[in-house]
């Protein structure tokens, strides 16, 4: 195939949309991470289309293995970072003391925040429940949770830093916030 011009390209890959979303859904099994592939590798395509020395066809196929391998690639890298961040937040140590030590209003600051949040504090953190565990209530995966938990900490942590200023930032141990 000669270059195609830009309309030319379009229209092919256009043309053979529902063969490139078959082909990818039959790899990743799940029909919303093909159509999400194949709208990047259309994008992607169209702005290199004067690379193209062949079949439009033949070389969005390859495009498209090329984006499967990747995604792939970046979910078990993914996957495996959140796994991580999950042992290490089971693996913390139970501190019944700490817990009868902690400030007031950090109890009612958590209630503050967004109701998944706030309830994977509660849960995790106060009732000493694993993340995993946490995750089989919550009906989400195991990394989900602990994005979950992490994402909650972190909003926790600015909420106790604009209630209380420096005391949050010194330790917050003998809080006197009203």
């Amino acid at each position: 195939m000669t270059d195609p011009t830009p309309d030319s390209l379009a229209e092919v890959l256009v043309a053979n949309h529902r063969d490139f979303l078959a082909f990818v859904e039959r790899r990743v099994h799940d029909r919303g991470l093909a159509e999400e592939i194949v709208q990047d590798a259309l994008v992607k395509s169209l702005e290199r289309e004067g690379e193209i020395r062949e079949s439009a066809v033949g070389w969005f196929y390859r495009v498209l293995r090329n984006a499967i391998i990747d995604r792939a690639r970046r979910a078990k890298v993914q996957a495996s970072r959140l796994e991580a961040l999950a042992a290490e937040m089971d693996a913390q140590p139970d501190d019944r003391e700490l817990s009868a030590v902690v400030c007031r209003c950090v109890s009612s600051l958590a209630k503050t925040l967004k109701p998944e949040y706030s309830e994977a504090l509660a849960r995790v953190d106060v009732d000493g429940v694993t993340v995993k565990d946490y995750a089989v209530e919550a009906g989400v995966t195991a990394n989900n949770a602990g994005v979950r938990v992490h994402r909650a900490r972190e909003a926790l942590r600015k909420q106790v830093a604009r209630a209380c200023g420096t005391c949050a930032t010194h330790g917050c141990v003998d809080c006197t916030c009203g």
